[in-house]
């Protein structure tokens, strides 16, 4: 227990500067929940193949196997904000490829593995670049409350925005919410490049002389740090069984919305409503459940609690059970991803954010594809199976490290070297009686 815990202390606003890099994220957090609307409602249309479907979320996260550990390294070599600026530009174009196919009535189950696989690759360079923006703008002590406004704001634009409107353009018109994706896609990357130069990370590199550094030496930094650090190691391994599960239940989500609850699909994006009002639960309580139990304590009961959920979906294939159960599983699964990256940003030093994200996405979501494919093929004997094996695992794995999890310590008590941010145009909030 901190020595002062027991005083009243100021805690400080995120300032101007988070403030544009929140304001920037949020037209990109839009596209992409279009996009993730979008995506399986067309490979319905297209196939009724379990399988393919489950494929839609496999080729969306096999890029993270080839290309995180080069994205992490050219985030690290460039300007942070030309990395989020070409991140969204290649993302305008592939928008405007997909209006195209459809408009011509040619776009196929391939033609749309192919979009989603390059769209994937450019998730690696941008989200690589946003989560190394955040410890630059803001010190350590406010990472969990900045990470939770970051994925408070991404879930109530993907989902209680993008989700139900897709859906609902998409039984009108296709062609709709494709356009829409266009010139969301253009305002992201003009907001980008307006971000100010604190977002740069330009302060790292003139720190680090990596630039002079082979690009295939480097390939291995982030490796090298993770295995010297025990602490991220042992996360790093218990994370990727975690991710593998958790992919191979939602794998053919949009079937067992529509066949097994017999959710119509107008309502897809409504039934992706109640994860997201969970998991907007989730971030108005992260931080707040750190400071009162400690970060490690309330990581180790979100992992369990979200195997018993998502295993409970299975059991209990019922609508109004399986809602209530979802919007349960997001809440504490956007806790853990909270305090995760908040841990993780504050033990990597701001030079090697880049290197290290990528390492750690790398095999953390390129064995998701593997889950996606597994949960494809156990969709084949039921699709209640997926949400059984995946939430029994992952409840098994909670209680093996749970131990481990309990001891893990908060954000700010990591010393990895760096320097606290610049002026951020943050201000003192001093709290009330």
């Amino acid at each position: 227990m901190n020595d002062g815990a027991s005083a009243p202390t100021a805690r400080r606003g995120l300032g101007r500067t988070f403030a544009n890099v929140f304001t920037a994220n949020l037209a990109s957090s839009l596209g992409d929940g279009i996009a993730r609307t979008a995506s399986p409602l067309l490979a319905a249309r297209l196939t009724d193949d379990p399988v393919l479907i489950a494929g839609v979320g496999a080729i969306a996260m096999l890029p993270w196997l080839f290309f995180a550990l080069p994205s992490g390294i050219v985030i690290d070599r460039i300007d942070r904000r030309l990395a989020l600026a070409l991140a969204a530009g290649v993302r305008t174009v592939l928008a405007v490829v997909l209006v195209v196919l459809v408009a011509s009535n040619t776009l196929t189950i391939w033609w749309l593995f192919l979009v989603i696989f390059i769209y994937g690759a450019c998730e690696t360079l941008y989200d690589g670049a946003i989560r190394a923006v955040v410890p630059s703008v803001v010190p350590k002590a406010q990472l969990s409350r900045a990470n939770a406004r970051i994925e408070g704001a991404e879930l109530v634009v993907q989902n209680f925005a993008a989700a139900p409107l897709t859906s609902a353009l998409f039984a009108i018109a296709v062609l709709i919410p494709l356009g829409g994706l266009v010139a969301i896609f253009g305002i992201a990357v003009i907001l980008a490049a307006l971000l100010p130069s604190l977002a740069s990370g330009k302060q790292f590199r003139t720190a680090d002389a990596h630039e002079a550094v082979p690009f295939r030496r480097q390939l291995v930094d982030g490796w090298n740090f993770i295995m010297g650090n025990r602490m991220l190691r042992t996360l790093w391994f218990f994370s990727i069984p975690v991710a593998l599960l958790f992919s191979a239940s939602s794998a053919t989500l949009v079937l067992f919305v529509l066949q097994t609850l017999e959710i119509p699909e107008a309502g897809f994006g409504l039934f992706l409503v109640s994860g997201a009002v969970g998991g907007l639960l989730g971030t108005l309580v992260a931080s707040r459940l750190a400071g009162r139990f400690r970060l490690g304590p309330v990581m180790a009961a979100m992992n369990l609690l979200s195997g018993i959920f998502l295993l409970f979906v299975g059991v209990f294939p019922v609508p109004y059970i399986a809602v209530v159960l979802f919007a349960l599983g997001a809440a504490t699964t956007t806790v853990w991803n909270i305090l995760m990256m908040s841990l993780r940003q504050s033990i990597i030093p701001g030079r090697l954010l880049g290197r290290v994200h990528g390492t750690w996405r790398t095999l953390l979501w390129g064995s998701i594809p593997i889950g996606t494919m597994l949960g494809g093929l156990l969709s084949i004997i039921d699709l209640t199976v997926p949400w059984i094996v995946g939430g029994a695992g992952i409840i098994v794995l909670a209680l093996i490290f749970y131990r481990f999890l309990m001891s893990l310590p908060n954000p700010e008590e990591v010393d990895n070297g760096d320097a606290p941010p610049a002026t951020t145009g943050a201000v003192p909030i001093v709290p009330t009686a």
